[in-house]
């Protein structure tokens, strides 16, 4: 797996509800190497860290692979990588096989897996419709966000390599379809509330599904 794009955003304000709101979603291809920090990406916005950023959502990754879908939904977008929020766009990313609690060599940083991507009104603000979250729940591709184990850079053709592989978990694409799915799988929710390597907001809405 190699990174074929590095993205950071700027503030974007809009009107929602009446309201401004401001988001980092809006991100785009920069030419520089971008740093992982262990709370974000030096340098990109984070508008609300009550629900980005942190240990548990420190860098966000897509796939590119995943792009001709989406443009075939939405062509008439002014498309470039970073379009779906992501701060790194990786070929060949595959969220069937990535782990959580799996460790990867990325660039000059190490990270590990943790959780995936949900949509919100931000996104469907910038795709320009609702339906958009039904899509992205559909289709089950969310992309994966990263603790940051090591800091370090991470620059456009770096390689995103596994170094270190966890027993007994399941994958982002698992976990996604946990989240949204009406019959839970009960083997994977005691698996999830045993793991290290999701944040403590998640077990406690998992842990509901328990009951």
């Amino acid at each position: 797996m190699k990174i074929i794009s590095t993205n950071i955003a700027k503030p974007t304000t809009f009107i929602w509800e009446g309201k401004k709101v401001t988001t980092g979603i809006y991100k785009k291809p920069t030419n520089a190497p971008i740093h992982l920090g262990k709370e974000d990406v030096r340098g990109d916005e984070v508008s609300d860290r009550r629900v980005h950023g942190g240990e548990f959502k420190a860098c966000y990754l897509f796939s590119a692979d995943h792009y001709p879908y989406w443009q075939g939904l939405y062509p008439n977008l002014d498309w470039t990588y970073g379009m779906l929020g992501e701060n790194l766009t990786v070929e060949n990313l595959d969220e069937k096989q990535l782990i959580i609690g799996d460790i990867y060599q990325l660039g000059k940083a190490v990270v590990q897996i943790t959780i995936p991507r949900e949509p919100c009104f931000k996104f469907a603000h910038k795709f320009g419709t609702d339906d958009v979250l039904q899509q992205f729940i559909e289709h089950g591709y969310s992309g994966s966000y990263v603790r940051v184990i090591e800091e370090g850079e991470v620059t456009t053709g770096d390689t995103f390599k596994l170094i270190e592989s966890t027993k007994n978990s399941i994958s982002i694409f698992q976990l996604f379809e946990l989240l949204f799915s009406e019959n839970k799988n009960r083997s994977h929710l005691k698996l999830l509330l045993n793991s290290e390597s999701i944040p403590q907001r998640l077990k406690k809405r998992l842990k509901f599904f328990l009951r």
